[in-house]
C-alpha cells in the first residue's frame, strides 16, 4: 500500500466534495489531525473508517487501497448493454442461491474497537469470517497531561479467556520518551486472530509498562471493548 498515493486520493475526494479537513474529520468522528496524517502520506485510515470513506464518496475500498479510482469504461451501444444487464441478474440470482444454499459461509463481520478507560483513547477494529480474521489497533491517546520522561515503555495486546491469558501481539518499545508520545505512533495489529463470535466470554486488554530511570514501572491496563455485530 502506497501511504502517499492513499492520501493524494482522500484529499482529491475531499475537495472534490468541498470538505475542509475539519469538516471530513467530522463527518467520520475523528480529529482533523488524523486526516491530515493520510492527506501527507504520514498515516492510513484503518479497515472501518475506510468502510465508511467508501460509502461517503461512492468508490471500491480496493481503490482507495490502491490510491486511485478506476476510470469509467467506454459506453457500449445500447443492444450490448442490454445483454450485459440481462447477463449480470441472472448471474446475481444464481450467486444469490449458491450464498443461502451454503449459509453464509464468507460472511465477513466487521466490528469497531474502543475502550471504557478513562485516561486513554482507542479506536480500531476487528475484521473476521469463517476462515480469517485480524485485529487491528490503530490509535491509543493518553489523555493526560503528564510529561514524565520514561527510559522504556512498552505495549502488549492481550485476550482472557476466563483464567487463560493469551499474549496476542505487541508493539515495538520506546526509550527516553514521555507515554503520549510514544503511544502517538503506536500500531497493533495480528493478522491470524480467531473469530471472537464463536466464544463470547473472551476479553481484550492493553497492558501499558512505563519504566523511570531508576526502575520503578507503572503499569496501565486498558479494557477494549468490541461492538459486537455478529448477530447483526
Amino acid at each position: 500500500m502506497n501511504q502517499e498515493k492513499v492520501g493524494q486520493l482522500i484529499k482529491k475526494l475531499r475537495k472534490d466534495n468541498n470538505l475542509t479537513q475539519a469538516e471530513l474529520a467530522d463527518k467520520l468522528g475523528i480529529t482533523y489531525q488524523a486526516v491530515s496524517k493520510w492527506e501527507n502520506g504520514k498515516n492510513v485510515p484503518d479497515i472501518a473508517t475506510l468502510k465508511e470513506i467508501s460509502n461517503m464518496f461512492n468508490i471500491n475500498i480496493d481503490d482507495i487501497i490502491n490510491g486511485e479510482k478506476k476510470e469509467e469504461k467506454n459506453k457500449v451501444n445500447n443492444k450490448y448493454f442490454i445483454i450485459i444487464i440481462v447477463l449480470l441478474i441472472i448471474f446475481t440470482l444464481i450467486l444469490s442461491i449458491h450464498i443461502i444454499n451454503s449459509n453464509h459461509k464468507n460472511k465477513i463481520e466487521i466490528n469497531d474497537i474502543s475502550t471504557t478507560c478513562d485516561k486513554f483513547n482507542v479506536t480500531g477494529s476487528l475484521v473476521h469470517s469463517n476462515d480469517k480474521s485480524y485485529i487491528r489497533i490503530s490509535n491509543i491517546e493518553f489523555c493526560s497531561d503528564d510529561n514524565i520522561i520514561y527510559k522504556e515503555i512498552e505495549c502488549i495486546l492481550y485476550e482472557k479467556n476466563g483464567n487463560i491469558i493469551n499474549k496476542i501481539t505487541s508493539c515495538h518499545k520506546g526509550y527516553n520518551v514521555t507515554l503520549k508520545d510514544h503511544l502517538s505512533i503506536v500500531k497493533l495489529s495480528a493478522d491470524d486472530y480467531t473469530s471472537i463470535c464463536s466464544v463470547k466470554n473472551k476479553e481484550l486488554y492493553i497492558e501499558i509498562n512505563a519504566t523511570l530511570e531508576d526502575g520503578k514501572t507503572t503499569t496501565y491496563k486498558v479494557p477494549l471493548e468490541v461492538i459486537d455485530t455478529c448477530n447483526k
